[in-house]
């Protein structure tokens, strides 16, 4: 008798797995392996919880929060992680996202999984800080501990950029027997984000329209969109802005009341959080994302394969995804001057919106079409 294999995906939100990592379970499922998914509240993403199932998938729920430091409640946490796993056996766990991996990771150890993978999709603020000032807090230097714990009984660690990697050595976060691996973000599936048009004015020629995609958080660099927004419109009222995405619960996110002032000003255009964010792209003409410090933005990789050029900052996870000069301009962290001079270099010479865009293109189809990153994973997990 066939024994089934058996992965599980260990994440702190439902639909973050069914946007990111979707193609990667389907490419793992085909390959003859039962998979299981470990998500809190389910409800909340119904639609997507419906669709694992609709292709035999697992599905558990894990009752946790995403923020927050409770002790008691973490280790009820990590209770539930351990009986789900010495329940389903799995072969192969891949946690990401900051408590899947530590309390994920360590559970999976003490219940025995036999492959224990890690992904960084970027770093939170509790590294930035420290890269920052090279000092950490009572807190931080907690946070870092047991991700020292947990790294060191992985069987592997997945980084989206090098400059994470770079970053985690530098502070002895992990032992450098682990093995490591840097891939290249997500991937984009290049069938799903084909290339747009560019959006057109009545006169025929290429509208103004600049889009940022992000969670509304202040590091992904949102108020330097907008006070870059406000100079552009002082000179070009016709300059459109366009922001997608949800309000967060995060410590550092913008506020309701900031962004409804920016709506009623007319700085913005805003279209709340889009589960389909295509259509927000064929209507703008440069993608903009000043992000302080990225994994490798997914937003930027469907903006590129749809033939964008784009404005982003020389930080970790975003300064791979431009050749400046090429499919786009790299501006420093928290610079809006130079935000803003590169915003109008597409207003003053709007055929580079094409020329770049098409660039853009290319990249993504070189490097990081989605079945190219996924089979670069599957392989490093050993599970082909």
């Amino acid at each position: 008798m066939t024994t089934i294999k058996k992965f599980l995906i260990f994440s702190n939100c439902l639909h973050n797995v069914f946007n990111f990592r979707g193609k990667l379970l389907e490419s793992i499922a085909q390959l003859g392996y039962e998979i299981h998914i470990v998500a809190p509240v389910l409800k909340k993403y119904a639609t997507d919880h419906s669709d694992f199932i609709s292709r035999g998938y697992h599905v558990h729920q894990i009752n946790m929060q995403r923020t927050g430091t409770n002790p008691v409640k973490d280790i009820k946490t990590f209770i539930h992680i351990y009986q789900i796993l010495t329940r389903v056996k799995p072969e192969y766990v891949l946690s990401y996202t900051v408590k899947p991996m530590v309390y994920g990771t360590l559970a999976a150890w003490l219940a025995r999984v036999s492959y224990r993978f890690v992904l960084f999709s970027g770093l939170g603020y509790t590294f930035q800080q420290v890269e920052e000032t090279n000092k950490r807090s009572v807190f931080q230097t907690c946070v870092h501990m047991l991700y020292q714990q947990a790294l060191a009984r992985s069987s592997k660690i997945f980084f989206q950029n090098s400059d994470d990697l770079n970053l985690l050595k530098k502070l002895n976060v992990f032992k450098p027997i682990i093995p490591t691996v840097v891939v290249n973000g997500s991937g984009v599936d290049l069938s799903d984000f084909k290339v747009m048009p560019l959006p057109k004015d009545e006169s025929g020629n290429v509208k103004l329209s600049f889009l940022l995609i992000a969670r509304l958080l202040k590091d992904k660099g949102i108020v330097e969109y907008v006070e870059a927004a406000k100079q552009i419109k002082k000179e070009y009222p016709d300059a459109e802005f366009h922001l997608v995405g949800s309000m967060d619960e995060n410590p550092a996110a913008i506020e309701k009341a900031q962004l409804d002032q920016w709506i009623a000003e007319g700085d913005i255009i805003y279209w709340g959080e889009l589960k389909d964010v295509r259509p927000a792209i064929a209507a703008s003409s440069v993608y903009v994302l000043p992000s302080y410090r990225e994994g490798t933005s997914r937003s930027v990789l469907e903006a590129m394969s749809m033939g964008r050029a784009i404005i982003t900052t020389d930080a970790p996870g975003c300064r791979e995804t431009v050749v400046s000069g090429k499919n786009g301009y790299l501006v420093p962290v928290q610079a809006i001057n130079e935000l803003t001079d590169a915003m109008r270099q597409f207003i003053e010479h709007p055929n580079l919106c094409e020329q770049m865009g098409l660039a853009s293109r290319n990249i993504a189809v070189d490097m990081y079409d989605v079945k190219k990153v996924n089979t670069q994973m599957i392989a490093e997990m050993g599970l082909g």
